[in-house]
């Protein structure tokens, strides 16, 4: 048998190193862009390395953005769930009383299309500049056969340092007051609710308009998930802040319900805010009720603050004043746990 003939190599399994090694070096200006004076070492080392100071208390989490990468993908538009990703994860460990030092990466794919790869982490280091925040590094994985061609999956990695005065569900007490910070949309929860109620019951096309709202769907639904680290930053060193929920998976009623105390119930007004079109329809379309609704997805609403009732009007001046509308959308009352959807009174 001729030896050429016999050859069988990683490429020909469908994994291209060149191309990685290409990316890689494309993406070390990316990953510069982000580079604190806490950060040690070199872009393609084996591993980040980040130098802390004092007596630091640490939050890490990782998450990712579920299957709003399939809209990315109909859209081929890669250049924001990057940014997804990233403000995801600050908001996460937000709510821990932490700011991010430091962020890592995953993307998998099955045939690496270095382009799209560079525009993902191209959103990546865009997050993780406006948060202040060193892109360490990361993986990327090339695996065919786990992955059809021009698929990709994103997980995000990150580390900060708990510099924020929120107690959480221990300094939660009845009488607190609850309040909303509108989300820009879907931000990175309920998309393959989403996607079949607007791909598939709707019949509408990435391109279509999506109803209510002027703007395609691919604009729609690729709305950038919201940062709320510079609105919320000044109530929380000042102490006001006694707990905060990130509305995601789980949706308003799963999410706030992580920072009740057992004796007390979160009394949510849902008039008090207008989830908006792109919920309206979703709403109508699906025809679910209320419970499931918000049970799901994030009804306009991207982060609750649990603050005290004499402090409720000044944080929302101070968080208004950063840029980020807010509104009181409910109150902490003695209960049991609960998250109780009301409708005024």
């Amino acid at each position: 048998m001729n030896p050429e003939q016999d050859r069988f190599s990683y490429a020909d399994a469908g994994v291209d190193i060149p191309a990685a090694e290409g990316l890689t070096r494309r993406l070390a200006s990316l990953v510069a862009s982000t580079r604190s004076d806490s950060v040690r070492g070199d872009f393609g080392s084996f591993g980040g390395r980040f130098k802390l100071t004092g007596d630091p208390e640490l939050v890490a989490s990782a998450d990712g953005v579920g299957t709003k990468v399939l809209v990315a993908g109909m859209a081929a538009r890669h250049d924001t769930v990057g940014e997804d990703l990233v403000n995801h994860c600050v908001n996460d460990i937000l709510a821990e009383g932490a700011v991010p030092l430091f962020f890592l990466d995953y993307f998998a794919c099955g045939t690496l299309e270095p382009e799209v790869a560079f525009d993902v982490v191209a959103g990546i280091a865009r997050g993780c500049r406006e948060n202040g925040c060193a892109l360490l590094g990361g993986e990327t994985a090339e695996m065919p056969g786990m992955y059809d061609p021009g698929d990709y999956d994103l997980a995000g990695f990150i580390v900060g340092q708990v510099t924020l005065p929120v107690p959480g569900r221990g300094g939660v007490s009845a009488g607190d007051m609850l309040i909303g910070l509108p989300s820009s949309g879907l931000h990175t929860n309920g998309y393959s609710l989403a996607r079949g109620i607007v791909f598939d019951r709707m019949g509408l096309d990435i391109d279509d308009e999506y109803p209510g709202t002027g703007e395609s769907v691919a604009n729609v639904l690729l709305r950038v998930h919201l940062s709320y680290l510079r609105p919320l930053t000044l109530p929380c060193e000042r102490g006001t802040i006694h707990a905060l929920a990130h509305i995601t998976g789980g949706g308003i009623s799963g999410n706030l319900a992580r920072v009740l105390p057992p004796d007390c119930d979160a009394r949510v007004d849902v008039a008090s805010w207008s989830p908006g079109p792109v919920f309206d329809v979703l709403a109508r379309e699906s025809g679910l009720g209320v419970d499931d609704l918000y049970g799901t997805l994030k009804m306009g609403i991207g982060m609750i603050a649990v603050v005290p009732s004499g402090e409720a009007e000044a944080v929302v001046e101070q968080i208004r004043t950063a840029g980020t509308p807010a509104f009181v959308c409910g109150e902490i009352a003695a209960g049991q746990g609960r998250v109780l959807l009301e409708r005024g009174g």
